[in-house]
């Protein structure tokens, strides 16, 4: 197809699309409304319906009032009965998908059911929506002259009992609609290859003589590919081998700890970096503006959301408020409920408003991903902006890190300790943990007061992990490539001590 042509028909759904945008820009709570009330219509025939009455529910306050928050293992064996072919449970029409991620209390590995409707009205349109936001944003954009490098998951689709399950990637890839498959690099074939180290150098084979504008995939499994390029060919740089490579859409990860190193692969100034929100359970925010670190909060994808306050979160004074209810620069757990039957569901992420107008977000971390032993309430955002901080004041650069507490024993104080694997060490690095120290004060007050004095806290230790050491052990829990990744902060020693056993 001819490319005027295509930036044409691009701008004609453009157009189309943002009167649609508009109407939840100017209309959210009410666009929000209108939706749970339609979801509650259309499942008031499924089992879930029936139990909870949802024929006579006509408002979110008898939704709340009858139907339970849940997290993923309240809703396991409603799950588990649908993977074995069981219809109109939780969701009227057939659920053939169930995207795979990783486990729980009561579960090796979650199984997120993924709707006919979820995947057209929700991941594919987000889809089409941040092409839209993008080229709304840089009308010279030559996006559509070449093609979009695209990175999923590790895993293969396996097909049990007439439903079909595998990485949210592969189940997007083997379902995409013609325009994005012909728009994207590498073939599918590769795509979904299983072996993820034999996967990477497939895709550099197929794609360095391709004319790529675009990148798509998480930061961390990104940067590995795109050094494999730069290595394979020999360049410096990536506008060497992709010269009208002009995007990069990135999610799944926070991409603060890593944009020096990409800033330096990829040179050029006019350089656009967009961020997407998304997960198994749906698609919910999408970077909206050049040059932001904000995301717009998508409120028509069939996702009807509430937020717990995290000063309450699983506390008995836990209760969840209305988008209409929420308060800038507050922490939140977001609770879903969506057009693929999860009703009321944990998703164990945290995000907090920057914007009430538009609702914009950012990320802050997951509600079992931080470290509060002590009351410090240090959050992975926390973490990451004092690390990014300290990498540019001693010029490191790092590849992944965890962190877990070191419990009080006697007359010991607690303290955090660390384990960094660096691509750039720092020339001094008890100097690094003293400006890590300071700079973890500075963002997080809760954690000052515990470290004044050496009150109840000693300054962090660091561990510097030897190379490869976090691939070395998401290959040994068979977690490469995709969505996987290191967990950042955790209230345990389990996934620390394991790391630290393979770094000795």
């Amino acid at each position: 197809m001819p490319i005027p042509l295509v930036n044409s028909i691009a701008s004609w759904f453009l157009k189309k699309r943002f009167h649609q945008i508009e109407l939840f820009l100017k209309y959210p709570n009410e666009v929000q409304n209108e939706l749970l009330l339609s979801l509650i219509d259309f499942a008031k025939h499924t089992e879930i319906g029936k139990q909870y009455d949802f024929s006579t529910m006509k408002d979110y306050k008898t939704f709340a009032e009858r139907v339970p928050i849940k997290n993923y293992d309240g809703w396991q064996d409603c799950i588990e009965r649908s993977r074995r072919g069981e219809n109109n449970i939780f969701w009227p029409t057939p659920i053939r998908w169930f995207a795979k991620s990783s486990g729980t209390t009561r579960a090796k590995s979650k199984f997120i059911p993924v709707s006919e409707e979820s995947l057209e009205d929700c991941h594919y349109a987000a889809s089409k929506d941040l092409l839209c936001m993008y080229l709304n944003n840089n009308e010279d954009s030559q996006l559509f002259t070449g093609k979009s490098l695209r990175l999923g998951g590790s895993k293969e689709l396996y097909k049990e009992n007439g439903t079909v399950f595998g990485d949210l990637s592969a189940i997007l890839i083997d379902n995409m609609p013609f325009w994005a498959e012909f728009s994207s690099t590498p073939s599918s074939k590769v795509s979904l290859m299983n072996d993820w180290e034999h996967k990477m150098q497939a895709i550099v084979n197929e794609t360095i003589n391709e004319n790529v504008t675009s990148l798509a995939g998480v930061p961390s499994w990104m940067l590995v590919l795109l050094n494999n390029v730069l290595e394979t060919t020999g360049k410096q740089n990536l506008h060497d081998i992709w010269p009208n490579l002009e995007a990069y859409f990135h999610g799944g990860v926070s991409f603060s700890p890593y944009q020096d190193q990409y800033e330096k692969i990829l040179p050029k100034k006019d350089f656009k970096y967009y961020e997407i929100y998304n997960a198994s359970e749906g698609f919910f925010a999408i970077q909206d503006q050049n040059n932001s670190d904000e995301l717009l909060l998508m409120l028509d994808y069939g996702i009807f959301y509430e937020f717990i306050p995290m000063d309450i979160y699983a506390t008995l004074e836990e209760q969840a408020i209305l988008l209409s209810d929420v308060e800038l620069n507050k922490n939140y757990a977001i609770i879903i409920t969506t057009n693929a039957g999860l009703w009321r569901y944990k998703i164990g992420d945290t995000i907090r408003f920057t914007s009430l107008n538009p609702y914009r977000i950012k990320i802050t971390g997951r509600t079992k991903h931080h470290i509060n032993v002590f009351g410090e309430e240090l959050i992975i955002e926390n973490a990451e902006q004092a690390l990014k901080k300290v990498c540019k004041r001693t010029k490191a650069e790092i590849v992944d890190f965890t962190a877990a507490p070191i419990f009080m024993n006697g007359k010991e104080k607690g303290a955090h300790e660390w384990l960094i694997e660096f691509k750039t060490p720092p020339k001094d690095i008890n100097y690094f943990n003293e400006l890590f120290d300071n700079a973890l004060k500075s963002l997080n007050s809760d954690y000052e007061a515990k470290r004044y004095n050496n009150i109840t806290l000693n300054k962090p230790k660091i561990n510097v992990a030897r190379t490869h050491l976090f691939h070395d052990w998401l290959k040994q829990n068979d977690k490469l490539g995709g969505q996987h990744k290191v967990p950042r902060l955790s209230n345990t020693r389990d996934y620390l001590n394991d790391l630290l056993k393979l770094n000795s």
